[in-house]
């Protein structure tokens, strides 16, 4: 991790997860903060597993993170997580952990975000990440980013019309999109 919880290492959960590398996960964040993404940013991880996407984009200037994760034992985890980056940071940090499915919080998500990881399962069936996507556009902000994290075994992820893919790259068995909202 890098930022002001650079100190600090995650708990993980023992089983369920798949953690993103440090490789990937560095590279991503090294393009975010070319795009001045994170600093400031509602920042919302989907298919939360530890926290380490979220917590990373706090512990570098994310405003407010909300990190989603169904598996009670995984959210206990997040929650762990989240209150060791909070007591690290040097100003005020709000983190929240919501304990249900995917796509239930975002049938129901109030605000808007201009951050959103997706980092689902490897084994997620397709037709379900299609319709996070699909419920996504309503919670984005007009210069929102979306990053979809993908075994690289997987096709392209079905964009609805309110997203648009603007990138992707292939880290070893790791694929990354990025869309944006279209405009």
């Amino acid at each position: 991790m890098s930022g002001f919880a650079g100190s600090l290492v995650l708990r993980v959960p023992k089983s369920g997860t798949r953690p993103t590398s440090d490789q990937v996960r560095e590279a991503m964040f090294s393009a975010l903060d070319a795009r001045d993404a994170v600093d400031g940013a509602q920042v919302l991880d989907l298919y939360a597993g530890s926290g380490a996407l979220g917590l990373e984009a706090a512990s570098r200037g994310a405003a407010e993170v909300v990190l989603v994760e169904r598996a009670a034992t995984a959210a206990a985890v997040c929650r762990s997580n989240a209150l060791a980056v909070q007591k690290a940071s040097p100003g005020k940090l709000t983190v929240t952990v919501a304990a249900r499915p995917v796509q239930s919080y975002l049938e129901s998500a109030v605000g808007t975000f201009d951050l959103v990881f997706l980092d689902p399962p490897y084994d997620l069936p397709e037709a379900e990440l299609t319709a996070n996507l699909a419920a996504l556009p309503r919670v984005l902000s007009e210069d929102a980013l979306v990053v979809v994290e993908r075994s690289s075994r997987t096709p392209e992820p079905s964009w609805p019309g309110g997203l648009s893919a603007v990138r992707s790259k292939k880290y070893g068995e790791t694929m990354v999109w990025w869309a944006e909202p279209v405009k």
